[in-house]
């Protein structure tokens, strides 16, 4: 396959909820087509949005009403899979012919799943991957995803898969994705910080893989009009870091930081062999004798109804 480009699109969800953030997402069509781009990753949670600082109103041992009025809200502003907002991106992709990799907050029965949804121009909503490690208290309100959810998409851009935000710090989860053959991980998330370039280096580097991360960008409290706890309020609340690896691990593109904007880079899949003559970490670089990994991709529901 010759060279092609590839995309992180680098937005924040808008303050007044999801059909804005939508209409946030749709209005970067014409750049994404002028691209030419095989491939858009957009950020952890951009449907549903990331509220940063936010307590939910939790204490230990107890809660207070403020908090379950603040949770039902954010409950609200979750999407559906599949659903409106589903259907309205599977078009999107249709009409940029671009596969398209987004962060959401499902909401799924009476929970919300933080979840990366993948699209493909040819079939639409193709899979779905659900965070397995909320990461702290982001545990208070968001369930665990589980083993049938680790998707990995055959596109025109390759095969993607990947994992959300601190999951790509789980070295397990890594292997297993690696063991599917992904030819670019992508990785939507919210740490803004400087060691995120880091271990998406190193993700390039170790699966001898492209990454593509797209990170969300917000304003400071001051500009929300919140106040966040232990943060400067003139601070932004994300300053993104979206970037682009090859797959010895070097920068292809970013990491761009305080504003929003479509980050690009040409790549080429020929270059994956090439990057796994001394390293394949699930082939001739690994041990099988000495270490062996088993991965449950059974969907566990807390009822199962038998007959």
């Amino acid at each position: 396959m010759s060279a092609f480009i590839v995309c992180a699109l680098q937005i924040g969800s808008h303050p007044e909820g999801k059909a804005r953030t939508l209409e946030h997402i749709l209005s970067f069509e014409e750049q994404i087509i002028a691209s030419q781009s095989k491939l858009v990753v957009m950020p952890e949670a951009l449907l549903g949005g990331y509220p940063k600082g936010e307590t939910f109103g939790t204490y230990l041992g107890y809660r207070i009403d403020e908090g379950r009025e603040t949770f039902a809200t954010y409950f609200d502003n979750a999407v559906t899979v599949p659903g409106e907002e589903t259907d309205t991106l599977a078009e999107l992709s249709a009409r940029t012919k671009a596969a398209i990799v987004i962060g959401v907050i499902e909401r799924s029965g009476s929970t919300l799943y933080c979840t990366s949804l993948y699209f493909t121009p040819e079939n639409g909503l193709e899979a779905k991957h659900r965070k397995l490690m909320p990461t702290g208290t982001e545990r208070l309100i968001w369930g665990l995803g589980d083993g049938s959810t680790l998707p990995v998409v055959e596109s025109q851009a390759g095969r993607l898969g990947g994992a959300i935000c601190w999951e790509n710090h789980m070295p397990l989860l890594r292997a297993a994705m690696y063991a599917k053959g992904v030819d670019i991980w992508c990785a939507p998330t919210v740490d803004e910080r400087d060691i995120w370039q880091s271990t998406m280096r190193h993700i390039g580097h170790e699966g001898r893989c492209f990454v593509v991360s797209a990170c969300q960008i917000q304003p400071s409290p001051e500009v929300l009009g919140i106040d966040v706890p232990n943060w400067d309020n003139q601070r932004r609340l994300i300053r993104g870091g979206s970037i682009i690896i090859d797959p010895m691990g070097n920068v292809l593109a970013g990491p761009l930081q305080d504003r929003e904007g479509l980050l690009s880079a040409s790549i080429d899949l020929a270059d994956i062999p090439k990057a796994r003559y001394d390293l394949d970490v699930c082939g001739h670089y690994s041990r099988p004798d000495i270490f062996e990994l088993t991965v449950d991709e059974r969907s566990k529901s807390g009822v199962v109804f038998q007959k």
